[in-house]
């Protein structure tokens, strides 16, 4: 299910503020939570194999609810003929921006010759994007690594940058570790290799004309508008899904909107709406509750409103009524009228 909101599908979106792909948590059910959270903040799939929609698997990774624009899809691949197929079908779904996956350090996708692997091999990163420019008229982006093993130096990131621009693409999304593809687990990349924000920073520099997004270590909106004094976007990843309402005060902050952040019970109400709506069509409660767990994060009842979702949320029988008797363990009773 696609269609349009305040950013209307198909136009480039505004990249000042994002949320990272990640593998098993931002799928669509966490999408539409985030969404109510945030108007504009711009929201990522989780990465789509390419291989997968070209033998036909489309309502399996592409559907989405409308509420979810801005969305752009991110594509893992090596094949230009798949790639431009997944970009023509995910214009054609109605997202707003294709992303092609130049990071990801898991053995399983290395196997499959993408994710950070291709930063080893930027004529071919330059073939794909080209490709996939063919394939649609919307926003073809690149996120990609600061380095990978030994092609570490800022010179292999910049020669990458350069090539695969020279292609046409005009934004890119740095993180700004290095992967080791040998010696390290997909965990273990996110966390040791250090954060090198200069690196990335120098990239800006040296390339005024494309648009640099940083990503890597960004937990907070007050660091987020720092970085935004260097960077033309900043995209957060585990942060904003596991503390989602960090995002509360995103549209105001950093998009300049004057409407007032949701309260987060509002949002869990609103979000029980779509969950009654999902359990109609068959969805589990657990594929979309487990994604309400950080949301009062910080707040009195905050684990008791987590334990009680871990607990009821996966039996096979769970219904809307779960988040409601969680919402107990932490919503303000109403005060008392007046005599």
């Amino acid at each position: 299910m696609t269609g349009s909101s305040e950013q209307e599908p198909g136009h480039a979106p505004d990249r000042r503020l994002s949320i990272a792909p990640m593998m098993d948590w931002t799928d669509r059910h966490a999408r539409y939570l985030l969404r109510l959270i945030s108007r504009r903040t711009l929201l990522y799939t989780e990465m789509v194999p390419a291989q997968a929609l070209w033998h036909g698997k489309a309502e399996r990774f592409l559907a989405f609810d409308a509420a979810e624009h801005p969305v752009a899809l991110q594509l893992g691949g090596s094949d230009p003929a798949q790639l431009a197929y997944g970009a023509e079908l995910g214009a054609a779904w109605g997202y707003d921006e294709i992303n092609l996956n130049c990071g990801c350090p898991s053995d399983r996708v290395q196997s499959g010759r993408f994710g950070a692997c291709l930063m080893a091999e930027p004529a071919l990163v330059a073939e794909l994007v080209a490709a996939m420019r063919g394939g649609t008229s919307l926003p073809v982006t690149v996120k990609t690594r600061i380095g990978i093993d030994d092609l570490d130096e800022y010179r292999h990131l910049a020669r990458f940058v350069e090539t695969v621009a020279g292609a046409g693409c005009r934004s890119f999304t740095i993180h700004a570790r290095k992967a080791w593809l040998h010696g390290l687990s997909p965990k273990e990349n996110r966390d040791i290799p250090p954060l090198d924000y200069e690196r990335v920073a120098r990239l800006k520099d040296d390339f005024p004309e494309l648009e640099i997004v940083l990503n890597g270590g960004v937990k907070t909106l007050d660091e987020a508008e720092t970085l935004l004094e260097r960077f033309d976007g900043v995209m957060i990843g585990r942060a904003g899904y596991q503390t989602p309402y960090l995002l509360a005060e995103a549209d105001r902050r950093i998009f300049g909107l004057s409407a007032p952040a949701p309260a987060r019970e509002a949002v869990a109400r609103q979000y029980m709406d779509y969950v009654a709506r999902e359990l109609e069509a068959g969805v589990r409660l657990s594929r979309m509750s487990r994604h309400l767990v950080g949301l009062f994060q910080g707040l009195p009842g905050a684990r008791a409103w987590r334990r009680h979702l871990s607990e009821y949320g996966p039996r096979r029988d769970a219904g809307v009524d779960v988040i409601a008797e969680a919402l107990e363990h932490v919503a303000v009773p109403a005060m008392p009228a007046s005599a």
